[in-house]
């Protein structure tokens, strides 16, 4: 099967946000994807990038997507985030997985990042197989913090009295 990655171009957010709502599902959070197509295009393409995106692209079809912004580490210093590496169900186990981490790689290796961030869900072992294969490390020790938009909106209101 022939494929191609490359860099995502405005045009392809609303193929891209299939593939986010596609990986919500998965993640058994189906109605938890707020983001829009018009966000995604305004973020990613606007005056200031807030993300870079890689597709992988089946006969003019996206099928998979890379996600990554940039980050600081207090203790290694430049860093990237790989927010969401997604290949839609029906493309797994065709190495579009493999491709698009490479680009990832490569993509932070030229910005001369001294590491590369991201999760996995604990229960997902075939991603977990997957990363520690291509030589990540799974932090197990580690657990993710979030504060949500009502969580924020909360606090805010706590120090405003």
């Amino acid at each position: 099967m022939e494929f191609t990655i490359r860099n995502a171009q405005k045009s392809d957010m609303q193929q891209v946000h299939g593939l986010i709502k596609e990986l919500a599902i998965f993640e058994k959070e189906p109605d938890a994807v707020e983001v829009t197509i018009k966000d995604l295009e305004e973020d990613g393409f606007g005056a200031q990038p807030q993300f870079h995106c890689f597709v992988a692209e089946v006969n003019s079809k996206i099928e998979g997507i890379a996600l990554v912004y940039n980050r600081y580490s207090t203790w290694k210093g430049r860093a990237i985030h790989l927010e969401d590496l997604i290949v839609s169900e029906s493309m797994r186990g065709k190495g579009l997985g493999s491709k698009l981490l490479d680009e990832v790689i490569k993509y932070g290796h030229q910005l001369g990042v001294k590491r590369i961030n991201w999760e996995v869900l604990d229960w997902n072992e075939p991603a977990i197989e997957f990363y520690e294969k291509n030589g990540a490390i799974v932090m197990r020790d580690w657990d993710v913090v979030q504060l949500s938009e009502e969580g924020i909106k909360n606090y805010i209101s706590k120090l405003n009295g």
